[in-house]
């Protein structure tokens, strides 16, 4: 099945969220959230800074627990699983990885960890698959020259290939994109998004949800979307119903057209 296509009825959601709120000082950072997110799915969701949507990634990553209501990832319930068990299934991208990882690293060994999910080289052991597998994702993101490199000095948009070369590394079950193209210039941007597209057209890669702020920024191929606003999806389903112009005013508050040229999308401000 390619990414394009929709998964077979009643195959069971990789995600489903029924009911899950985070609630934080007295304030629902997701409110009742009822989500699910179907095998060979590719989603996108959009909403205005502070929407929820990164607490939704961490969600669906399990990296947070809900305050209320239920979650179950890859066919296990946050709550009754061992999420040492099940993290290693996901795969993040997110500044929060960039943080932690030591600057020093090169960008091969940056992506090597990724196959136990490690911050550091020296915790696992590799062996020559793992590493000729770490230099074919990268020449397959169109960056193999950089392996070599500190990790600390290549350009952003080659870190962002290289955390997202890391994530499928392991072969995971689900891939989740925080605003992988946040702080690009135009032609990175443009590379990662192509990237994606390549990816989201793959059988063999799994179903992925990407946070955005930009329409701009959805890949090709890209089958769902959910709009995210105080807490809330105000929307949710597949892309070309989702993305329309009233939606995507009341999801940011400001009144824009939204169009798609081919296989992109765009959206600007109307008077």
């Amino acid at each position: 099945m390619s990414g394009t296509e929709r998964p077979a009825a009643g195959a069971d959601p990789v995600v489903r969220l029924a009911g899950a709120s985070v609630v934080r000082d007295g304030r629902a950072i997701l409110d009742a959230v009822d989500w699910e997110v179907g095998p060979g799915e590719r989603w996108v969701v959009l909403g205005p800074n502070g929407s929820g949507k990164t607490t939704l990634l961490q969600v669906a990553g399990a990296r947070l627990w809900p305050t209320s209501g239920t979650v179950d990832i890859l066919g296990e319930r946050l709550g009754r699983v061992d999420v040492r068990t099940l993290r290693p299934r996901i795969a993040l991208v997110s500044g929060s990885v960039v943080r932690q990882l030591r600057p020093d690293l090169s960008v091969r060994e940056v992506v090597v960890t990724g196959r136990y999910a490690a911050l550091e080289p020296w915790w696992n052991r590799y062996t020559d698959q793992d590493w000729a597998r770490a230099d074919q994702l990268l020449a397959d993101a169109g960056v193999g020259a950089i392996a070599g490199r500190t990790f600390a000095v290549v350009s952003e948009g080659e870190r962002q290939q290289a955390l997202l070369a890391r994530a499928l590394m392991s072969s995971p079950e689900l891939l989740l994109l925080d605003e992988p193209a946040a702080g690009l210039d135009l032609g990175a941007r443009e590379r990662l998004v192509l990237r994606l597209g390549a990816l989201a057209d793959d059988p063999a890669v799994p179903p992925v949800v990407l946070v955005t702020h930009h329409t701009e920024e959805i890949p090709p191929g890209f089958t769902h979307a959910a709009l995210v606003r105080q807490g809330q999806l105000v929307a949710k389903g597949p892309l070309e119903e989702v993305l329309t112009a009233e939606g995507v005013s009341q999801c940011f508050g400001v009144r824009v057209q939204v169009g798609r040229d081919g296989s992109r999308w765009w959206s600007r401000a109307t008077p």
